[in-house]
């Protein structure tokens, strides 16, 4: 296994679970210091940044690209993949589209966590799960076509009333037509949803394509009340390779925070 830090460069989700805020070169080099393997970006679209620089800055830093994160879509524009309007969700479409294209030149796979929105209004749970199986068939088609696969995060009750659980995600999975949609296991948000954290990651198997690195309270891990033990054995025992990637609160302050990840993820890892 292999840690991961992230970088937001989205001004308006400022406060949110990212780590870094100040810029990638910024983000790269602390992560470097601290003995990160990757760092995983959350940019305002795909068009944001650019390719050069940051195949540029892994080159310097001797670092990687775990994911790159999707999400400025919902933040920033609305769009999401089970909305009740056609043209929302071919937007949502085009814009992870985008993404993903950018994505896979730097050796790394999309995430789709709050683009996948929510049933509500005239859609119903039903409908919103039709849309969303059509895009991910699609989405994780597209991923395929660029040497990729397609994360997919399960996010808490609180963010969604889609798929929460890791085995329902993995039944839903199953019916793609595409085999190349993977699950992003958050712990922060399977600690709400799980029984038993660790036995839900065995069951889920090699389905679990990549990991987000969060204590019980969205802190680093070490900062809350998760039993972190148990399921780094319970990845252990899946084989998975993947990255522990701290998408998490910044406090008491980003350098701090980073500095808690590492020392936890190489304690246990």
């Amino acid at each position: 296994m292999k840690s991961a830090i992230t970088v937001s460069l989205v001004s308006q989700a400022k406060g949110g679970p990212f780590v870094f805020w100040e810029g990638l070169e910024n983000a790269f080099q602390t992560a470097s210091e601290l003995g990160f393997d990757a760092i995983e970006i959350f940019p305002e679209s795909a068009d944001s940044f650019q390719v050069e620089e940051v195949q540029a800055l892994c080159e310097r830093f001797n670092l990687e690209v775990a994911a790159v994160g999707t999400g400025a879509g919902m933040v920033i524009q609305k769009l999401h993949l089970t909305s009740a309007d056609a043209t929302i969700r071919s937007k949502a479409m085009e814009f992870i589209k985008e993404i993903i294209t950018v994505a896979a030149k730097l050796n790394s796979p999309a995430i789709i966590g709050s683009m996948q929105g929510k049933f509500e209004g005239d859609v119903t749970k039903g409908q919103a799960l039709e849309y969303l199986k059509s895009a991910l068939n699609d989405l994780g088609e597209y991923a395929k076509s660029q040497g990729q696969v397609l994360l997919y995060e399960p996010l808490n009750r609180y963010e969604t009333n889609l798929l929460n659980r890791l085995d329902e995600t993995v039944a839903f999975l199953k019916e793609l037509e595409t085999d190349h949609v993977k699950i992003l296991a958050d712990l922060y948000h399977e600690n709400i949803e799980e029984r038993n954290l660790a036995e839900a990651i065995v069951e889920a198997g090699d389905s679990i394509g990549h990991v987000h690195f969060a204590d019980s309270n969205r802190h680093a891990i070490g900062y809350g009340h998760t039993e972190i033990e148990p399921i780094i054995n319970a990845l252990k025992q899946i084989n998975y390779q993947g990255y522990l990637s701290a998408e998490i609160i910044p406090l008491p302050n980003s350098f701090q925070a980073a500095k808690q990840t590492i020392e936890s993820f190489q304690k246990v890892v």
